[in-house]
């Protein structure tokens, strides 16, 4: 009798074990289709820039708030220091060279993403060409700092006026 429950229970562990596999697979193949990590079939842009903080390699890349790319390396210019990175843009999507380029933020502390505003020019971006138009990420730690400063020199001299 022992021997027969134990075939039964084999079977049901190889049973659970498959489901296990089976669904493990599902979910990485889902994972890495939705994330586009295989995603090269669009063309490579470089924008430079004075500052990318919080931007990363796997950023997104927008217009108009609609993801049509990502960030795939970040560098150093070395002949101007200015901070440059690479894009992989859908290959649908079709840029003029007049198009600009800023680090946005997604609301006051979300993640940071290129936003690109399309341009009017009749002439398109090609592959591995330079954004030439570009807007720096804003630094709100600093901007506050400027902010709370220009604050209390206001109140102090509101103050010494009164004197």
């Amino acid at each position: 009798m022992s021997q027969k429950m134990g075939k039964n229970h084999n079977y049901f562990e190889i049973i659970v074990g498959s489901f296990v596999l089976i669904s493990a697979t599902t979910f990485l193949f889902n994972s890495f289709k939705s994330s586009e990590v295989n995603a090269k079939d669009g063309y490579e842009l470089i924008a430079k820039f004075d500052n990318i903080d919080g931007l990363t390699v796997g950023s997104d890349v927008k217009i108009s708030g609609v993801k049509v790319g990502s960030v795939t390396e970040q560098f150093l210019d070395e002949k101007t220091y200015r901070a440059a990175i690479k894009i992989n843009v859908k290959k649908d999507v079709k840029l003029s060279s007049d198009s600009s380029a800023k680090v946005a933020s997604e609301g006051l502390l979300g993640s940071k993403y290129l936003a690109i505003e399309p341009g009017a020019d009749d002439e398109n971006l090609k592959s591995g060409e330079e954004i030439k138009f570009t807007q720096s990420s804003v630094n709100f730690e600093e901007l506050l700092g400027k902010f709370i400063f220009s604050a209390n020199s206001e109140n102090k001299n509101k103050d010494e006026d009164k004197e």
